[in-house]
């Protein structure tokens, strides 16, 4: 058996009809991909700045923008504080993943206490 029987064995034979299957797959609209991959990005520290000052017109990326802002001043403040700093270091990777996670899955999830500090934000 050579390639090219292989591939006639896979081709629908004249006057046969092409099988589909009964359902497209879904598409997102278009930007939905773009602005979770912007919300998630916004989790990466010194990025959730940039974001936030730079997509003022999307209240999705500006709720996730806002978190990772809180969430990165509250690093760098821990940073400085010795044992107990690094427990509260893993606690914050932590919620920077989970929100991560959320915003990429095109989730608006509000982390306990950062999103009541993050709704004080006037930008």
């Amino acid at each position: 058996m050579n390639e090219n029987d292989n591939f006639q064995e896979q081709q629908p034979a004249m006057g046969q009809p092409e099988v589909t299957s009964p359902r497209a797959p879904e598409e997102k609209p278009t930007g939905a991909g773009d602005e979770n991959l912007m919300a998630a990005l916004s989790y990466l520290w010194l990025l959730s700045v940039v974001i936030l000052l730079v997509k003022k017109d999307s209240d999705y990326i500006k709720f996730h923008a806002k978190q990772g802002l809180v969430l990165f001043l509250a690093s760098i403040v821990f940073w400085f504080i010795p044992v107990l700093g690094w427990m509260f270091q893993l606690v914050i990777a932590i919620g920077v993943v989970v929100g991560f996670i959320k915003a990429l899955g095109g989730e608006r999830f509000p982390l306990p206490l950062v999103a009541d500090l993050a709704k004080k934000i006037n930008l």
